[in-house]
């Protein structure tokens, strides 16, 4: 019998369950640096106009408009419409969830 290079997992009781779909989708929405950039931008300053996405990154506006509406779509971040503008901030639940769902694997 051979030795196994790793030693066993410990036991550990799972405490929440997660949509497995759910997670992938999540973690597909940060599957692009600049997405995770971001994302960390808007974690740290709490809102953001577009405008000032755009600043974060040396990417053209339609790219980070394609990028905002992946994160968007994933539930990661939210955009709310003022007369000219459109804010953005992070679902600090869907964020939680994420969390949650990855320290539960």
């Amino acid at each position: 019998m051979s030795k196994s290079c790793c030693p066993p997992a410990p036991e550990r009781a799972r405490t929440t369950e997660f949509d497995a779909d759910d997670l992938a989708r999540m973690c597909k929405a940060l599957s692009h640096p600049a997405r995770v950039q971001l994302l960390r931008h808007l974690i740290d300053h709490g809102e953001c106009y577009f405008g000032n996405l755009a600043d974060v990154l040396p990417l053209a506006p339609s790219t980070i408009s394609q990028h905002v509406t992946i994160l968007k779509e994933a539930g990661l971040i939210e955009g709310s419409a003022d007369v000219q503008r459109v804010c953005y901030c992070v679902n600090r639940d869907r964020l939680a969830q994420l969390k949650q769902a990855i320290g539960a694997l």
